[in-house]
């Protein structure tokens, strides 16, 4: 990478960290979730996607 600018650098770190959803798993563990609501919220998601999933069709 020598020869990039330091914006091109920033943006390739800022792609590489949304690729491997550092941000997002840094947000889901800033509080602590009972393992109860976390199954909740997971069905609750299989279930949004299912139905969006539907609607494609």
């Amino acid at each position: 990478m020598p020869g990039d600018s330091d914006d091109a650098l920033i943006r390739k770190f800022s792609r590489k960290v949304m690729a491997e959803g550092i941000i997002q798993e840094a947000k889901n563990r800033q509080f602590y979730l009972k393992p109860s609501l976390a199954r909740k919220m997971k069905q609750e998601e299989k279930r949004r996607a299912r139905i969006l999933a539907g609607k494609m069709i």
